[in-house]
Parts: structure tokens; C-alpha cells; sequence
């Protein structure tokens, strides 16, 4: 149902008392009467682990921290709008909130991939270093101010690794006509050296994987492909990350709604979409252990890493991807030169710390 574009504002008439005047941070009391009522829609399963509930507690926060002048309703994919619609139906005022990925938008909006994920581009710590301090979120502000929609980092999966194969992997002649699930600029890249790609949403991956319609597929991480189910459909679990050494999900708003905001509530949803970014980061880390160690111990999945010919060609293969659409289109350009000037920056102080830490547990076993 097509909704019209208005902040949905009602008066509470009777028995709000003193209880509906909770304490909240960046909320003044006397306005506390005022409700505004919101859609959010999602690219997610209803409900889907860290995903899903991830978007929902997105909402929780919004509304606890105003107080409860702001209510969300958060919908699930297909239940207002389908989940590859979620930028149109929030740029359109169908719903005033999405939550979603910006990569699922490459067809509409090229530059929007740099805010999800970038083949062999920065950690999840250093993604978020570009967003909050590095000019990052200014560039998506601005990109997105073009398509009536107001930008947020709502959580990142973290590491993902390289994706379920049906079949091993042992050079990359064997990738060859494989039909692979993985959107992005990854999946550009995949297609240079063989492969053909293809996106869906996540919900109908089992399905495509059970009836040959893919040969493999890239979901998020340990956590939600095993709430999938996807170690039936596949034996090998290739836990080379490259494709997404960070994953951001991405929250809009509406950007007339955006507008029509108080300050103070304003601050509210960047709060809560703050928070909701460092929740999920560490929620991931936690079920991921979780869930690698069930694949592993009790459906016996194999673990494996692509070759080094396949990272070899992938990297070239991403270089080329990436170069040609900075060629090709003046915001990516701009977002990308942001983004990998950064990168640079960074890398140094991750190298010689976590990078050099790791290596160094690694070796001592510890």
C-alpha cells in the first residue's frame, strides 16, 4: 500500500501520566506528549538473526531514547515492499526508514557500493574510522541527498568469509562457469575471471542452492548461513575474506522526514543508529564463534581457502572493476578517492598493531 509522505503526528489523550514521561537523554519532558509514528521497511527476513532482529532493535532504541515520541514499525521483506525496493519505496515517502545494504542499490546508485563493502579494502574498524571521522559519511550524505534520502551506518557483520561451493575449489579453472550469488563490486569482479554472478535477496538462496539454479553462494558469515541452513545445499565453506572485509548495513531515512525532525530528535536517531552499529559488530563476533564451531563439530562442513592463483586473479580482477567505474562515474570517483586515501592512512597503525599482534598469538599459539 502506497503511503503518503507525512510525519504521522498524534496527541496521546488520556492516561500517558507520569509513566509516559520516561527519563531520555536527549529528550525535554515538555514535548513528550508529541508521538510520531514511522514504517520501516528491510531487505530481511522478519525476525532473521542479527539482521532482521538487528533492524528492530535499531527501532527499540529510537523509541526509548525519545522517550517514546518516536515509534518505528519495522517490516520485513515482502511485507510492504519487496526487499530489492527498500531504496525507491524510502526515497518515494512509501515508508519514512529502511534498513538495508547500499550495494543492492549498484544498479540506481554506482558509488553506493564504497559504503558497504570494498574487495580488499578496509576492516570494520577502519570502515567505521572513514564514516565517523574520516569524511566518509558526509560523501554518503551527499550522494544520497541526490535520491531524497538521509544515510546511516546501522551495523556491519564484520569479516565475511568467501562463500559456499558445492564443489572444491583447487584452481581457477575450476571456478569456470560456476554460478555464484554475490552481489557488489565482488561480484563484478568474479565475473572477470569466469564466474557468473547473480543477486537476490537472502531468503531465496537455499532454494537457488538446492535446485542448481547456483553453484555457490555468498550470504553473510557463520552466524546467519547456518540460520539458512546453507551447510545442506554445500560441503565447502571457503573462509577466504575478500569480498567484504567489512560489510556496513546501512539505515535511510526519507530525507523530507529527515528534515521535518526536531533537533533533538534528530540526535536521537543518530544515537540510537551508533549504537546499533557497535551492537551488531559485537553480536557477530560472539555468534560467529558460536556458529563456526557447530558447522565444523557437528555438520561436518569443510573449511577451505581459495588457492593463490583465484586471489591472485581476484585482486587484479577488483583493481580493473574498481578502476573502471571511478573512470566512469564522477561520484565514485570522489567517494573512492576518500576512501582509499584513508585506507592508506590507516593501514600503517593496523599493521604494525592488530596485524602484527595476530600473527605474532598465532605463531606462539597462544
Amino acid at each position: 500500500m502506497q503511503r503518503r509522505l507525512f510525519l504521522k503526528n498524534s496527541l496521546k489523550t488520556a492516561g500517558l501520566g507520569a509513566a509516559g514521561v520516561i527519563a531520555a537523554p536527549f529528550v525535554s519532558t515538555a514535548k513528550a506528549q508529541e508521538t510520531i509514528t514511522w514504517d520501516m521497511v528491510t531487505s530481511w527476513p522478519t525476525n532473521f538473526p542479527a539482521l532482521g532482529t538487528g533492524a528492530n532493535e535499531f527501532a527499540r532504541r529510537i523509541e526509548v531514547l525519545s522517550g517514546g515520541r518516536m515509534r518505528i514499525r519495522v517490516h520485513g521483506a515482502g511485507e510492504l515492499v519487496p526487499a530489492m525496493e527498500v531504496f525507491d519505496a524510502v526515497a518515494a515517502g512509501t515508508a519514512e526508514m529502511g534498513h538495508s545494504a547500499s550495494y543492492y542499490w549498484r544498479g540506481k546508485v554506482a558509488a553506493s557500493q564504497f559504503f558497504t563493502a570494498v574487495p580488499f579494502g578496509m576492516t570494520t574498524t577502519e570502515t567505521n574510522a572513514w564514516l565517523y571521522h574520516g569524511g566518509g559519511q558526509e560523501l554518503w550524505d551527499e550522494l544520497y541527498a541526490k535520491y531524497n534520502l538521509k544515510p546511516f551506518p546501522v551495523g556491519n557483520t564484520g569479516t565475511q568469509p568467501g562463500g559456499w561451493f558445492k564443489k572444491e575449489i583447487n584452481s581457477l579453472d575450476d571456478l569456470q562457469g560456476v554460478k555464484l550469488r554475490l552481489p557488489g563490486l565482488a561480484g563484478e569482479a568474479m565475473n572477470r575471471i569466469g564466474v557468473t554472478t547473480v543477486n537476490m535477496p537472502g531468503g531465496e538462496i537455499y532454494t537457488s542452492m538446492q535446485t542448481g539454479v547456483l553453484d555457490a553462494a555468498d550470504w553473510v558469515s557463520p552466524y546467519n548461513d547456518l540460520a539458512f541452513g546453507l551447510h545442506q545445499v554445500a560441503d565447502y565453506y571457503y573462509t577466504s575474506a575478500w569480498n567484504e572485509p567489512s560489510a556496513v548495513l546501512e539505515g535511510t531515512i526519507n530525507l523530507d522526514a529527515w528534515n521535518a525532525l526536531p533537533d533533538d530528535l534528530k540526535e536521537v536517531v543518530r544515537e540510537a543508529a551508533m549504537a546499533s552499529n557497535l551492537a551488531m559488530i559485537s553480536e557477530f563476533a560472539f555468534r560467529n564463534g558460536q556458529a563456526l564451531e557447530t558447522l565444523v563439530e557437528e555438520h561436518g562442513v569443510q573449511l577451505r581457502t581459495f588457492p593463490q592463483d583465484v586471489m591472485e586473479a581476484l585482486f587484479e580482477a577488483s583493481k580493473v572493476v574498481i578502476q573502471e567505474q571511478v573512470d566512469s562515474d564522477p561520484d565514485s570517483a570522489k567517494v573512492y578517492e576518500s576512501y582509499q586515501a584513508f585506507q592508506k592512512l590507516v593501514r600503517v597503525a593496523t599493521d604494525t598493531g592488530e596485524y602484527d599482534y595476530l600473527k605474532f598469538r598465532d605463531a606462539i599459539g597462544a
